[in-house]
């Protein structure tokens, strides 16, 4: 497995490759990020529903985690995930601006990931499961998420993302795909069951809550698309932020990164190592389309 050294190494290598990747895949990305944990989201409730107290959130936990790990195996780009973006900004490898910019759009594709999962779902009647009950479960999240005050859900986000860049962290360790799935779901399935807020996961509840209201008349002056972001949105990214920053990235970055000498000399080890791994891939491939040529088959 990779030393805690090599996972800030690699977090540098591949927070610089995020803010030089052109805006438009990013975008692109961003909306898949959203779609994702999105879908996890959704699944979590239905597994979920039928359960009270400490059995629903243990169920919870178990399946809210897929969304985020088809984001990190899968490809796509998730704005709680990025604000790991700080440690090549405090190694001096990106700017303000990089970083800032970068979250923006994340953020927005983010959005429309979670928006567009939540419209599929709802229109298409998934809440009219187990006799609809299930919509009002949907109602309900939305509501609870709509009713917290400032400060819970400041601190819930905090709490909520540093659980979550520690499941990133961990799992940057591993060199398999079940250690790096167990890496990551392991601190997911935790935020999850102590009810933590993710902003994301938050953009696909209460915009479900929503057209769940809209599509099966059920009205409630707590859920609204301005109790969307004052109540819940936007304190909720905030304390993301500060946790994924704050308790994981900066610190971190402090203890394996802030030596000049080791930042520079192990961020060209990565490259290599990534270079190198690309290489094989190919030489792989090249293989296979001379064991495969006899049946015609390109590999590419």
């Amino acid at each position: 497995m990779n030393s805690p050294l090599q996972i800030a190494q690699l977090c540098l290598y591949y927070g610089i490759n995020k803010v030089n990747t052109p805006k438009v895949k990013t975008f692109i990305l961003s909306i898949i990020g959203g779609f994702f944990v999105g879908a996890g989201a959704a699944l979590s409730s239905i597994c979920s529903y039928n359960f009270v107290g400490g059995y629903s959130q243990f169920y919870n936990g178990l399946v809210f985690p897929t969304g985020i790990m088809a984001v990190y195996c899968a490809g796509a780009e998730l704005f709680t995930g990025n604000c790991l973006l700080i440690i090549p900004l405090l190694s001096r490898n990106i700017s303000y601006l990089d970083m800032l910019l970068n979250w923006l759009i994340v953020f927005i594709g983010n959005f429309i990931g979670a928006i567009l999962i939540a419209l599929l779902i709802v229109y298409g009647h998934l809440p009219n499961m187990f006799e609809v009950n299930l919509a009002q479960t949907f109602f309900s999240i939305g509501i609870e998420k709509c009713s917290l005050n400032f400060g819970d859900a400041f601190i819930k986000g905090l709490l909520c993302n540093f659980y979550n860049c520690l499941g990133i962290w961990v799992s940057m360790g591993g060199k398999e795909l079940r250690s790096i799935i167990f890496g990551l779901w392991t601190p997911i399935f935790l935020f999850a069951v102590c009810g933590l807020e993710h902003c994301v996961a938050n953009m696909y509840y209460i915009t479900a809550a929503i057209f769940t209201s809209y599509e099966y008349g059920v009205d409630s002056n707590k859920l609204n698309w301005g109790r969307l972001f004052y109540k819940n949105i936007i304190p909720v990214t905030l304390g993301n932020i500060i946790g994924g920053t704050g308790l994981v990235g900066a610190i971190y970055w402090y203890i394996y990164l802030s030596d000049e000498e080791s930042k520079t000399v192990d961020l060209q080890k990565s490259n290599n190592n990534a270079d190198s791994t690309i290489g094989e891939l190919r030489n792989d491939l090249s293989t296979l389309n001379e064991i495969n040529k006899q049946n015609n088959i390109k590999l590419n």
